[in-house]
């Protein structure tokens, strides 16, 4: 019998405690959309959709002809659906895991190690970095969505340093003078900054406890006198942007007491529309916050996590290997490019060989669109929209809507006959080498 090499996944969802609940989640209205037979339970958070063959998450092909019961198992048994580049770069592996996450509540501040450090801390800690390999990955806003990324630069710091006292008791007077004369001056300005950064990171529980509960006193009656003097006055009150007091208010409320609430003063707040990307490097520190985005990242599950989290945190590893340059947000936005072969296409293509990630819109105005082949096995997402599918490689068609989750092997193409009246909306994760 012909081998099938384009089919529907189920895929897995991760119930972690920080996801949106029910259906208010991004993925629960997704795994619906694929499968109206699925039951999503609704006082329970639905945070994860893994689209991919990673051993906690393997996704389950939906194609009774298949013997195989998951792409894992498939691809093992089948290498060359990879594309022969890829099967040889990645030893016969799928390099890369595609998700859609839905953020209720704040994702730890992490950083995931670069090759070497992963496999050092890998061999030195295996209970708490499960695998050797790196961990680059790039989110892209589905709807707003809010993170923590990279160190701000150098006066915004300073800023909350004056503005803030109870940061900067955290981080002392000294380390604080220290990154003011610093400026100008790069290399000190990052030796500094990893100082301060340190230095808060390792204050004792019983200061910086106290210290956020000071902050945390005095930004809640801000807010009060704020609101009260807006009905009084019809003006606003003090302004308390100068200590980030609502993201602060929140942070805390989430994990009281976390050293983590601080770090708002060091790290870039980004606010990314949909279609916005942020491509996340080895060492780079950040925190998801709120809203539903498609990540993709290489196949690895190696995190260091430094607060707003009751995970294992490793303060000193954290410290040691994050990126101290400082930079304004702005810089942190990664962004697309049109495909020059297909205006339907924007590339979002991160300087890593693991993956690269294709958003496609196609227009109401079209209805026959064929999604070109690549020389690698990919994984395309159905946001919008509904077609009929037909490939040479998939022996039957396959009904494409929201929700839908297909594996194309290297090489084959599939043509898509749309059936919605406002267009379609896709992302296709694959590896470009």
């Amino acid at each position: 019998m012909e081998e099938v090499r384009v089919f529907p996944l189920t895929c897995a969802v991760q119930n972690y405690a920080w996801g949106k609940i029910g259906l208010d989640s991004e993925v629960a209205k997704l795994v619906v959309g694929g499968d109206p037979l699925a039951v999503v339970e609704e006082g329970k958070p639905y945070a994860e959709l893994w689209m991919g063959a990673h051993p906690k998450g393997d996704a389950q092909i939906k194609d009774n002809r298949i013997a195989q019961t998951t792409l894992g198992q498939w691809i093992a048994h089948f290498p060359a659906c990879l594309g022969s580049k890829v099967k040889d770069t990645f030893q016969g592996q799928l390099p890369f895991l595609f998700k859609v996450l839905s953020v209720n509540t704040a994702l730890s501040i992490q950083a995931h190690p670069n090759r070497e450090l992963a496999a050092r801390l890998h061999a030195q800690f295996p209970e708490h970095y499960p695998d050797n390999n790196h961990k680059p990955e790039m989110a892209i806003a589905l709807t707003c969505f809010q993170g923590l990324c990279g160190f701000r630069p150098v006066e915004e710091i300073l800023g909350f340093l004056k503005s803030v006292p109870e940061f900067r008791a955290l981080v002392g007077n000294e380390a604080a003078d220290e990154l003011q004369s610093s400026r100008g001056d790069a290399v000190q300005t990052g030796q500094v900054l990893k100082k301060c950064f340190t230095r808060m990171m390792n204050c004792e529980k019983k200061v910086f406890v106290d210290q956020l509960n000071m902050l945390v006193k005095r930004v809640t009656e801000e807010e009060i006198f704020k609101t009260n003097s807006e009905k009084d006055t019809g003006a606003a009150g003090k302004d308390t942007s100068s200590s980030n007091g609502d993201l602060l208010l929140r942070l805390h409320s989430q994990y009281p007491g976390d050293i983590g609430c601080f770090s708002i003063y060091f790290l870039n707040h980004m606010v990314l529309d949909p279609g916005q990307a942020m491509f996340l490097g080895a060492n780079e520190p950040h925190a998801y916050l709120y809203g539903d985005c498609i990540e993709c990242m290489a196949c690895s599950d190696n995190t260091v996590r430094a607060g707003l989290t009751p995970k294992y945190i490793d303060v000193n590893t954290l410290c040691e290997m994050l990126n101290y340059s400082p930079a304004p947000s702005s810089s942190k936005i990664f962004p697309s490019v049109q495909d020059a072969s297909d205006p339907c296409v924007s590339l979002y293509d991160p300087p890593v060989p693991d993956f690269t990630v294709m958003r496609i819109q196609v227009p109401a105005s079209v209805k026959q669109y064929t999604v070109a082949p690549v020389d690698s096995a990919s994984i395309i997402l159905v946001i919008e929209g509904d077609a009929m599918a037909t490939s040479a490689a998939a022996l039957s068609d396959v009904t494409l809507r929201r929700g839908t989750v297909l594996f194309v092997s290297a090489n084959e193409s599939v043509s898509l006959h749309i059936t919605s009246p406002s267009g379609m909306t896709m992302f296709r994760a694959c590896c470009l080498l």
